[in-house]
């Protein structure tokens, strides 16, 4: 049997290098200054518009069934699996809906704010063109 391999400590080369990092966006941010205002606005209002977007989407895609079942009486009377179409979509396909449209939501704003930190850790790093 062989001795075992002693352990070998794994340290992140990009922690330190953040430390060393100039931090002038940041230190903006914190200091509320009208940069740091302007930048805080951007990423508020890049939030704001994923959500009206997808509330749209969600009021065109629950809001408008109402009004598809009221001008097509047809689609409204319809049964499938002997079940009304209208209580299969709005009690049941409804709520996947949502969930898909909440998991979209998400994934945009996080990448909207990993866009906002890679803007704030780059600033400063790089000379104005």
């Amino acid at each position: 049997m062989e001795p075992p391999t002693p352990r070998v400590r794994v340290v992140l080369g990009d922690v330190s290098r953040a430390r060393i990092r100039p931090a002038r966006a940041r230190a903006e941010l914190e200091e509320q200054s009208p940069v740091g205002a302007a930048l805080a606005r951007g990423l508020v209002r890049a939030q704001l518009s994923v959500a009206v977007r997808l509330a749209a989407v969600v009021a065109v895609g629950l809001g408008g069934l109402p009004l598809l079942f009221a001008a097509a009486p047809a689609v409204a009377h319809a049964r499938l699996f002997g079940v009304s179409l209208p209580w299969l979509l709005l009690g049941v396909v409804a709520y996947p809906f949502l969930y898909l449209i909440g998991a979209v939501y998400v994934h945009l704003a996080e990448r909207n704010e990993q866009e906002f930190v890679a803007l704030v850790e780059d600033r400063g790093q790089h000379p104005p063109t």
